[in-house]
């Protein structure tokens, strides 16, 4: 099922590159600045039970009015604190992405995001010395999604809707589709 859905985003965003090459756009030869973009996420979280800390850039460059690329750097720390459950986990994501988006319309966009993510942590219990490291180890990831760039001053704001399509059971993203709002200076 997983290889049919990914089939079929690979296949409608080429679709949409073959129609996008059949309209003639002037074209500016080189490198053009003014068509370098840059966002990400971040997000602190800080309560009795639970911290989060998530500084996510990227940056990006707008070929034309179809297709933009770019590449960023992900870090996470969470920290949950389950006295019910007698422990505390920490965790640890850091890693590299790239990303590719295909406007079909103006102000939507889709959006395939390959990472390698670091991940690291552990559990410890509350009542005792006990405690459980998780193995290190690079989990990929493949982002697929869906958004919408609202124009905003000098700038758009960023809704899209996610969800990992590799689904490894170490992803920081679940297993489920989660939402990123957030704002890009540029293009």
């Amino acid at each position: 099922m997983k290889k049919y859905l990914l089939t079929t985003c690979l296949l409608a965003m080429f679709s949409v590159v073959a129609v996008a090459q059949d309209e003639q756009e002037p074209e500016s030869k080189g490198f053009d600045k003014n068509k370098l973009f840059f966002g990400g996420n971040f997000g602190l979280g800080f309560g009795n039970v639970s911290t989060l800390v998530n500084v996510s850039p990227q940056i990006g460059y707008r070929f034309n009015r179809y297709l933009a690329a770019g590449a960023g750097i992900n870090f996470i720390y969470s920290s949950n604190k389950y006295e019910w459950l007698d422990y505390k986990e920490q965790y640890g994501v850091a890693g590299l992405n790239i990303f590719g988006r295909v406007y079909p319309i103006e102000y939507i966009f889709f959006q395939l995001q390959p990472e390698a993510n670091y991940t690291w942590g552990k559990q410890k219990s509350l009542s005792s010395d006990a405690e459980y490291t998780l193995d290190s180890k690079v989990v990929p990831s493949l982002i697929g999604g869906v958004g919408a760039a609202i124009p905003a001053g000098r700038g758009y704001f960023i809704v899209s809707a996610n969800y990992d399509l590799l689904q490894n059971e170490r992803s920081p993203y679940g297993s489920r589709a989660f939402f990123n709002f957030g704002y890009n200076i540029g293009f």
